[in-house]
C-alpha cells in the first residue's frame, strides 16, 4: 500500500505505522486520518501486533487546524463523527494487540489517539497535553473516554480543565500509560515488547481485551459468564495445548497464534 502521511509496514507479524508529518508535529489531516484507517484494518487481518509511533521529535500534535483552509470552514462535529470515530474505532477493534510507542510530545488529539492502544510505552522526554481548552474546546477524540478509565476522575478531570503538560513519568505513575522508558532505550524496548506479543498466543490476547473492556458494562455473574465462555475458546486452541505442554517439558513455549 502508498500512503503519503504515514509509513506502514510489516516484519516478522509485526506491523509498524509511523506518523510521517515531522514538519507539522504529526498532526493529524484528513488523509492521515484516512490513511491510519486503512492501516489498522490491514494490521487486524496480516500481522499479530501492531504498533503506532511518530516521526521525528513528537508523537502528534493533535488536529491540523489549517486542514480545512479557514477555521470558519472546519466542521469539528462532521470532522469527528465521520473521520475520528472511524479510525479511533478501528484501532480499539483491532483484533491484535496494539501499542502506542509515543516517542516525543502527545497533545490534543494525538494524545487520545495514544491512548485508544492496548498498551501505551512512552519515552521518558515525552509529555502529554489535553490542550483543548486552551483554545476553547473540551477533549475530544476519545479523551472523555480513557481519561477517567485510565488515570481516574480527579486526575481526568484536572488534566481537562487545567491544560497543562503531563509528563511520561507522571502518565505511568498516574496509570495513564503502561511505562515510561529512558529515551536511550526506547527504541529496543518497544521493538521487543512489540516481538513478544507478536509471537504470542493470539486467540488469548484476543479474549484478554473483550473481557477486561467488558467488565465495565458488566455485574459479577455476568463477567464470570464472559469469563467461562471466552476460556472455553482459549481452551481449544493449538496455543493452550502449546503452553501446557511446553510448561510441563520445561521449555519455551512456540506459538502460533491458533
Amino acid at each position: 500500500m502508498q500512503f503519503q502521511t504515514i509509513r506502514y509496514e510489516i516484519a516478522d507479524d509485526i506491523a509498524v505505522l509511523t506518523l510521517n508529518r515531522p514538519d507539522v508535529m504529526n498532526a493529524l489531516s484528513s488523509q492521515m486520518r484516512a490513511e491510519i484507517l486503512e492501516a489498522v484494518k490491514d494490521a487486524g487481518k496480516n500481522a499479530r501486533a501492531l504498533v503506532m509511533t511518530g516521526e521525528g521529535r513528537a508523537f502528534c500534535s493533535g488536529q491540523d487546524l489549517s486542514d480545512a483552509g479557514t477555521l470558519n470552514a472546519l466542521d469539528l462535529e462532521r470532522v469527528l463523527r465521520d473521520e475520528y470515530v472511524p479510525m479511533l474505532q478501528a484501532i480499539y477493534d483491532c483484533p491484535v494487540p496494539t501499542i502506542c510507542a509515543v516517542n516525543g510530545t502527545a497533545a490534543g488529539a494525538g494524545a487520545n489517539l495514544a491512548l485508544a492502544a492496548d498498551v501505551v510505552i512512552a519515552t521518558e522526554s515525552a509529555v502529554f497535553l489535553q490542550a483543548f481548552a486552551r483554545i476553547g474546546l473540551m477533549p475530544d477524540a476519545g479523551g472523555t473516554y480513557w481519561l477517567p478509565r485510565q488515570m481516574g476522575a480527579a486526575k481526568a478531570m484536572g488534566a481537562a480543565l487545567f491544560a497543562e503538560p503531563i509528563t511520561a513519568r507522571q502518565a505511568d505513575e498516574w496509570g495513564m500509560i503502561w511505562e515510561a522508558v529512558p529515551d536511550a532505550e526506547f527504541n529496543a524496548h518497544w521493538r521487543a515488547r512489540a516481538a513478544k506479543l507478536a509471537s504470542g498466543p493470539s486467540v488469548a490476547y484476543q479474549h484478554i481485551k473483550a473481557s477486561l473492556r467488558g467488565s465495565w458494562d458488566n455485574n459479577l455473574e455476568q463477567q464470570l459468564l464472559l469469563e467461562a465462555q471466552l476460556q472455553g475458546t482459549c481452551g481449544g486452541t493449538r496455543d493452550f495445548k502449546e503452553g501446557v505442554m511446553a510448561f510441563l517439558e520445561k521449555r519455551p513455549a512456540s506459538y502460533e497464534g491458533r
